[in-house]
């Protein structure tokens, strides 16, 4: 049997990714929590915030650590499974992921010493400001990668010579037609998943009656946060579907598993898409809304999968599905907080021990539908690899063996299941130790105390 090198590369580039996207879906978010922890600690002197600050730092520490290492892997692909690509695209996306490096990577690791260790060598204020960088680090890191990957998927500001894309203007070529829309959205999501991973361990720890003062705060404070973040996203979601639907109409076609209704087309509540029949089989669908939601119209003209060639379709079944389970989990969200603000108002926000129940059965729920978008953004994408200009499988490196890619994608895999349950443990071990975990009540740094006790050393050496 001939093992095809393409889809053997695009397998292993999907092992690689879903791994990877896991762990800046929570750093970003985790960052930017442990920024709003410092920023009230600092307003408040309240010891509770310091604690969190430090436990949530830990784990931030481990999953930042694993992100690295899992990201070197996905550059070094380009070169070994995706060299055409590579070789087409790099005066427009190599400066990219270069300015990622040096305004973002950089940025996070150079005070990320600070948080992690500079809690009493340094001053509150300038602790404060390295927690703020490195928030800020992985916001630029978002913003250039996102940068690069929304001009794959809408190209512009662009050349061509000699068959490699250039920058003729970098302004568009950065803003591109879906980035702000990608952007906001994928933030957004980063947040939202970290949300929730802080609101599942806030909740087992009522549920056990463990660090309650911290888990009161952690509990209380990310609800608020998503009140205002989940309804967000579903405005920003709408915004870049109609974005999609004007750059992409095929892949809008695929989410919806519209094969032949131009207007007035159902919205496809259950469905199993049949990419050889070019129907839905089982379709339980609800009439105009498709129409209703794309065009704000229930007769509006939406775009059809028979519109093109198969050749031209991206896999209908894998996008019709992660759309669906990163519209539900989006949905559940929505009534979860709404439950919980109820609670809020009936006084039992932290003692009702369904809500409590089920906050911890969310507290993944984000990363599944990280995951489930990142499946719609990329699959939906097919068959190009950016899109309308390079196909997918004339991206792959020449030559490029199937057995080979075999051998590589088993290692990743292996290496992989060893490196990720490592890396859960501890965070595990951490989370069970909990926010006190033997640290001062109130860590402080303060100068004067510093400099008498190096007099009184100095006196006594002299003496």
């Amino acid at each position: 049997m001939e093992l095809d090198p393409v889809f053997l590369s695009r397998l292993q580039f999907f092992w690689v990714v879903a791994f990877h996207i896991l762990l800046p879906a929570f750093t970003v978010g985790l960052s930017v929590y442990i920024a709003l922890l410092e920023i009230l600690y600092f307003r408040r002197r309240d010891p509770t915030y310091i604690r969190t600050s430090i436990f949530w730092t830990k784990i931030f520490a481990v999953s930042f650590g694993m992100g690295v290492v899992s990201g070197i892997v996905m550059p070094f692909q380009f070169g070994t499974n995706w060299s055409r690509y590579a070789d087409a695209t790099a005066d427009v996306l190599g400066p990219l992921f270069a300015y990622e490096v040096l305004s973002a990577f950089f940025l996070e690791a150079g005070f990320l010493g600070v948080l992690l260790f500079g809690r009493k060598l340094v001053p509150p204020w300038a602790h404060l400001v390295a927690a703020l960088m490195v928030a800020a680090g992985t916001i630029f890191s978002s913003f250039w990668i996102l940068a690069a990957n929304s001009w794959m998927q809408t190209p512009a500001g662009y050349g061509v010579v000699d068959g490699r894309y250039f920058a003729t203007d970098w302004l568009a070529a950065i803003f591109n037609p879906s980035f702000p829309y990608r952007l906001a959205h994928t933030i957004t999501a980063f947040l939202i998943t970290t949300g929730f991973v802080v609101v599942g361990v806030a909740a087992s720890y009522l549920r056990t009656g463990r660090f309650v003062a911290e888990a009161r705060a952690m509990l209380s404070m990310t609800l608020w946060l998503l009140t205002f973040l989940v309804p967000l996203q579903i405005a920003i979601g709408d915004l870049h579907g109609l974005n999609t639907l004007e750059h992409q109409p095929v892949k809008v076609a695929a989410m919806e598993g519209n094969w032949d209704t131009p207007d007035t087309a159902p919205f496809v509540v259950f469905g199993l898409p049949d990419e050889i029949g070019e129907r839905n089989r089982a379709e339980i669908s609800i009439p105009y809304a498709s129409s209703l939601v794309l065009t704000h119209d229930p007769r509006g003209e939406v775009p059809t999968l028979k519109s093109v060639p198969p050749t031209e379709r991206p896999p209908v079944a894998v996008v019709f599905w992660a759309f669906r389970v990163m519209l539900a989990i989006g949905f559940f969200f929505l009534a979860f907080i709404l439950w919980g603000n109820w609670l809020r108002a009936k006084g039992r926000l932290y003692s009702d021990g369904a809500f409590l129940r089920a906050a911890q059965i969310a507290a993944p729920l984000g990363f599944i539908a990280v995951i489930a978008g990142w499946v719609v953004t990329e699959c939906g994408r097919q068959p190009w690899v950016v899109y309308g200009l390079m196909r997918t499988a004339d991206a792959v490196t020449p030559g490029l063996r199937g057995g080979d890619v075999l051998a590589s994608l088993l290692t990743y895999a292996a290496v992989y299941c060893f490196i990720f349950p490592v890396g859960l443990y501890y965070m595990f071990k951490i989370g069970w130790a909990g926010p006190a975990n033997g640290e001062a009540e109130e860590p402080v740094f303060d100068h004067r105390q510093r400099a008498v006790a190096a007099a009184r050393t100095a006196r006594a050496s002299a003496e």
